[in-house]
């Protein structure tokens, strides 16, 4: 158990950043990132708020923001706020009373489908000639009937959809560090190219970057709200949303 206002507001005073700044980044209001750093969760609209307003504050601060929202779970997530419009509720009502007209119209369906080819069995056996067909199987020709006509749609599979940028934070806390950020390849655009000096930081939102580090052992190095830990050595690395690699 730890204070989440305390620490989120260490954070940012050891990174020498103030609420304008941050509020210019996460898109969250100064005074919501206040009532975080003094636990005043009243102030903010709902805990759906508060705990998004956690997650992006903590991330954006190069802290785990699924830490802060297990705390904050555990210590005030018992009064969740109930939906203030039952929209959700009230449609999943009418698609279900839908379903049920469906399915009884089917089953209308499927009954006169069986009473017809019922009928036509009858007339085909007594005007077939001698008389001494069998007429087919009725029980199975109803089941298989039924079977066809009620035979239930096949779930499509959905692919979740890949994130298409990722968010990378570097700060010099051991020594200086040089490097170049460039935009998806060696050659591409420069985004960055110089010494990131002691207590200095960058941030970047890109698709694609191709960053060559001169030492990167002195960087806590932050990417998609994770500290990095294997990037110890100088040389070029490819970081994409999936992930990051040494470059060849």
């Amino acid at each position: 158990m730890f204070e989440i206002g305390n620490s989120l507001r260490e954070a940012r005073v050891r990174q020498q950043l103030e609420l304008t700044e941050v509020e210019q980044a996460t898109k969250i209001r100064a005074r919501y990132l206040r009532a975080l750093e003094e636990e005043s969760f009243e102030a903010l609209p709902a805990q759906t708020y508060v705990k998004g307003f956690l997650r992006t504050y903590a991330d954006y601060l190069g802290l785990d923001g699924q830490l802060y929202v297990d705390e904050f779970n555990s210590r005030y997530g018992e009064g969740e706020e109930p939906p203030r419009e039952p929209v959700v509720a009230k449609r999943t009502s009418h698609v279900r009373r839908q379903h049920r007209r469906l399915e009884r119209r089917w089953v209308v369906f499927a009954l006169a489908g069986i009473g017809a080819l019922f009928a036509f069995v009858i007339a085909a056996w007594k005007f077939g000639g001698n008389g001494k067909e069998q007429i087919p199987n009725l029980a199975t020709t109803k089941a298989s009937t039924t079977s066809t006509l009620l035979k239930p749609a096949t779930p499509r599979h959905v692919t979740p959809a890949k994130p298409a940028t990722f968010k990378l934070y570097m700060r010099a806390v051991h020594g200086n560090c040089w490097m170049d950020v460039r935009n998806w390849s060696s050659s591409g655009k420069s985004r960055f190219t110089g010494t990131v000096e002691l207590q200095q930081a960058q941030r970047f939102v890109a698709r694609r970057l191709y960053i060559s580090f001169g030492n990167p052992g002195n960087l806590a190095i932050v990417f998609n709200g994770k500290l990095v830990t294997t990037i110890t050595r100088g040389g070029s690395y490819l970081f994409t949303p999936r992930g990051f690699s040494r470059a060849a």
